[in-house]
C-alpha cells in the first residue's frame, strides 16, 4: 500500500491530466517524462531528450513540463494512484525524503541498473551529488541531473568604492563583517542579503561548518531524525543577522528567492544564492562582479566543509499499485539514464545552464577548454563542493516534510528580523515547530 504521506497530496490533483500510454503502435517504445522546468532550461533539457532520441530506435523519450517542482510531484502521485504514472519525473531535492518514503510508487536506481544490466559509474559522480540521492548504505536511489549550490556574488565596483579588494572575497565571516562595514562607511545602502534564507543561513551554514542540522546524518539513518539548529554557532550566526539587520548591513528580501533581483539590479553589494543565479546576474548586470566561497567562522574545527547541493533528480516511477512496467520500458529508462550521465553531455549541460558538471570527467573536459578563462569563477561551485571530506554532516539532508520545516524556519526568522524575538527564541520555536513535522512523518511512514 502506498505511504500515506506521498498519496496525501494526491487528493489536491485528482484533475490533473495523466500519462499516455506507453506502447506506440508501429514505432519505438514511448515513454513518458514529467519535469519542472520552465523556459529557457526546460527547451534545453529537452533537447537532451530529442538528441538522445535520435541516437537510438528502440525508445522515445516524450518530455512533459508539468509546473513547479511541488506541481509535479503532486500530478505524479495522483498518476500514480490512478495507475497511470510516468516513466520518470524530476524530483527537487527538498522531495527526497518524501520519495524515499513512497515505497513501491518508484523504482531505485540501483534496482533498475541491475535489472537492466546498464552500467553508470556513480563514482565519477560529485560526492556531494552523488550522496544526497543515495540511500544510507550508499545505494543509488535517482538519477542526479540538475544539481546547483550557494556561492558569494559580490559587486566589484562597490567593493573598489569601499577600498576592499575587488578580486578577493573574504573567507570568513569576521572578515565579511569587515567588508561590510567599510561598503556602508563608502554609503553603500545595503551591504548583504541571502536567497533561500533557511537553505543559505541554516543548511549551507551548517554543512560548511560540518555540523548537524538535524540528529541521524540529517536523516540518512533513520525516519526519528529530530533538528540540531539551536546550537551555539547557528545562534551566533542568526544574532549577528539579527544585528546586521538592526544596522542596516543586512537586507532581508524576502522567503525563498524573492531576493535574488536585489544584486543584479545593484541594490546590495553581496548576496549569497543559488549557483544558478549567475546566468541572471550575467545578463541583468550593469557592473562588474565575482563570485567567492560560501565563508564560515574562523577557528572552527573541521570548517570549511562543503557546501550541500540544490536542484533536482530524476525519479524512476512504477506505473501504479495494479501495474508493473515491462523489462522493455525500464530498459529504455536506464539507457536514458547512461546518456545523460555522459561527459560531452554533462559538460554541455554545465557550460549552457551554469548548473554543476555532476561528474569529475565533465568537469575536466571543460577545464581542458577556455569556458573558465572566459567566465572567471564558474568553477569556484565545484571547488567547494569538491572541498574537505564528505561528513554525514555535509552530504546533505533526508527530511521529510522538508519543505513545511523550511517555511516554519523562515517565519521565525522573519519575527527574529523583525524585533519581535531574540535569535535564541526564534530557533527554539523553529525546532520545536519542525519536529513536529518530522513526527508527523515518522508516524504516516513507519511499518
Amino acid at each position: 500500500m502506498l505511504r500515506r504521506s506521498f498519496g496525501q497530496a494526491a487528493i489536491a490533483a485528482a484533475a490533473l491530466p495523466l500519462a499516455a500510454p506507453a506502447l506506440a503502435q508501429g514505432g519505438p517504445l514511448e515513454l513518458q517524462f514529467w519535469h519542472g522546468l520552465p523556459q529557457p532550461l526546460g527547451g534545453l533539457l529537452e533537447k537532451i531528450v530529442a538528441d538522445f532520441n535520435a541516437s537510438q530506435t528502440a525508445v522515445k523519450i516524450a518530455p512533459s513540463f508539468r509546473g513547479s517542482y511541488p506541481e509535479t510531484m503532486v500530478a505524479a502521485i495522483a498518476a500514480f494512484r490512478a495507475n497511470q504514472a510516468p516513466h520518470i519525473v524530476q524530483m527537487f531535492e527538498v522531495g527526497t525524503g518524501t520519495m524515499m518514503a513512497a515505497g513501491r510508487a518508484v523504482k531505485p536506481v540501483y534496482e533498475l541498473l541491475a535489472e537492466t544490466g546498464v552500467q553508470i559509474d556513480f563514482n565519477d559522480f560529485l560526492p556531494g551529488v552523488r550522496g544526497y540521492y543515495a540511500a544510507a548504505d550508499g545505494r543509488q536511489m535517482s538519477m542526479p541531473f540538475n544539481s546547483s549550490t550557494s556561492v558569494v556574488f559580490y559587486n566589484k565596483d562597490m567593493f573598489r568604492r569601499a577600498n576592499l579588494n575587488p578580486d578577493q572575497f573574504p573567507t570568513t565571516w569576521e572578515g565579511v563583517e569587515q567588508a561590510m562595514r567599510a561598503l556602508k562607511a563608502a554609503g553603500i545602502e545595503a551591504p548583504l542579503t541571502t536567497s533561500w534564507p533557511t537553505w543559505l543561513n541554516l543548511e549551507q551554514f551548517s554543512a560548511i561548518h560540518d555540523i548537524p542540522f538535524a540528529t541521524l546524518a540529517n536523516g540518512f539513518a533513520g525516519l526519528g531524525t529530530e533538528l540540531r539548529i539551536n546550537n551555539p554557532l547557528v545562534l551566533k550566526h542568526m544574532a549577528n543577522l539579527q544585528n546586521w539587520s538592526r544596522e542596516g548591513l543586512y537586507r532581508y528580501g524576502g522567503r525563498d528567492n524573492a531576493a535574488d533581483a536585489l544584486f543584479p539590479s545593484g541594490q546590495v553589494a553581496i548576496t549569497m544564492s543559488s549557483s544558478g543565479l549567475r546566468a541572471r546576474i550575467s545578463n541583468e548586470a550593469r557592473f562588474q562582479w565575482g563570485v567567492g566561497m560560501l565563508p564560515y567562522f574562523d577557528g572552527t574545527p573541521r570548517a570549511p566543509g562543503n557546501s550541500i547541493i540544490g536542484g533536482a533528480s530524476f525519479w524512476t516511477m512504477n506505473k501504479g499499485p495494479r501495474d508493473t512496467r515491462s523489462a522493455a520500458e525500464y530498459r529504455g529508462v536506464a539507457e536514458f539514464y547512461k546518456y545523460i550521465s555522459g561527459t560531452e553531455v554533462g559538460a554541455k549541460w554545465h557550460t549552457d545552464t551554469g548548473y554543476l558538471p555532476l561528474t569529475r570527467a565533465s568537469f575536466e573536459a571543460v577545464k581542458k577548454t577556455d569556458y573558465y578563462q572566459r567566465n572567471p569563477g564558474a568553477d569556484v561551485p565545484i571547488e567547494q563542493m569538491l572541498r574537505g571530506t564528505t561528513s554525514d554532516n555535509t552530504r546533505g539532508l533526508r527530511l521529510g516534510g522538508l519543505i513545511e520545516i523550511r517555511n516554519i524556519i523562515q517565519e521565525e526568522m522573519e519575527k527574529m528580523l523583525q524585533g519581535q524575538q531574540s535569535a535564541e527564541q526564534a530557533m527554539a520555536a523553529g525546532t520545536t515547530r519542525g519536529n513536529v513535522v518530522l513526527r508527523n512523518f515518522e508516524r504516516a511512514n513507519r511499518g
